[in-house]
């Protein structure tokens, strides 16, 4: 369950920025896992924030549909 004060664009650039680390940057292995581990929870977070979007905007479009009958 996601948090009330969750930010969508912010955990998008903050994944952004954790794959460019991974890419880019000489960093050890156990900093990688911890950046790894932390963009998995962002992943799943933002994954979890679009699937709910989508509900409310199927049971708008559908309510929409219903007051138009």
């Amino acid at each position: 369950m996601l948090s009330k004060d969750f930010d969508f664009e912010k955990s998008i650039k903050e994944l952004e920025n954790i794959a460019n680390s991974l890419e880019n940057e000489q960093i050890s292995l156990d900093e990688s896992i911890a950046l790894f581990e932390k963009g998995v929870k962002l992943s799943k977070d933002c994954s979890e924030y679009l699937e709910n979007a989508k509900q409310k905007i199927v049971m708008l479009a559908q309510k929409e549909s219903e007051d138009n009958d």
